[in-house]
């Protein structure tokens, strides 16, 4: 390169994306959107919120037509209910979904939205995690009616977990079932799933 007459690359002055992750853990929260088919082939869409530290998700509401109007209402009904006090910065992709007034609503609350790379998901990648457990330990094991059985399902499951490092934790050690695999059907403390059903553990 130095035959070519190309300098190296300055060195960073700041820290690297990943230092900064792990800096400011406590201070940032990241949003995304998953999609679900139901059972009649519709594609509904959820939006969640994880808190980068303690990796509590939040479900800010699920729609078959997630518009930049309602993304940012979702946003102000999280904040409504939020002590942001000790939240600075909020990271999201560059999906459509999140217009200027989804921006608007987290700056005048003092936060910094960072957005993404295009093409890069591993910038939002514990989001991407998170998603990705939701997947394989719920979404991937039961048929989906509705946005509303998508909405108590995914609100029923988030409210007793966790995610660290990608992995769900249980927060409460004797709640082994947190939604039923069977639409209608209610589990009971202490239930376990095996192969699709609920029954005793």
């Amino acid at each position: 390169m130095n035959q070519a007459g190309i300098d190296p690359a300055p060195h960073r002055s700041g820290p690297t994306w990943k230092q900064f992750l792990t800096a400011q853990a406590e201070h940032i929260v990241a949003v995304a959107f998953l999609h679900v088919d139901t059972i009649n082939l519709k594609r509904i869409y959820a939006l969640v919120l994880l808190e980068h530290r303690s990796r509590r998700t939040h479900l800010l509401g699920v729609t078959a037509n997630p518009t930049g109007e309602w993304t940012a209402q979702a946003a102000r009904n999280f904040l409504m209910d939020t002590d942001t006090t000790n939240i600075k910065f909020l990271i999201r992709d560059r999906a459509g979904q999140f217009a200027e007034a989804f921006d608007t609503v987290f700056t005048d609350a003092g936060l910094r939205v960072l957005k993404s790379p295009p093409q890069a998901p591993k910038a939002n990648a514990h989001c991407e995690r998170m998603i990705g457990t939701l997947r394989r330990e719920l979404l991937d094991r039961m048929l989906i009616l509705d946005e509303r059985h998508l909405r108590r399902t995914l609100t029923r499951y988030l409210e007793h977990s966790a995610f660290k490092d990608g992995d769900l934790v249980t927060q409460d050690e004797n709640l082994h079932v947190l939604v039923p695999i069977a639409h209608g059907e209610q589990p009971q403390r202490g239930d376990r799933v095996r192969d699709g059903q609920i029954g005793q553990a």
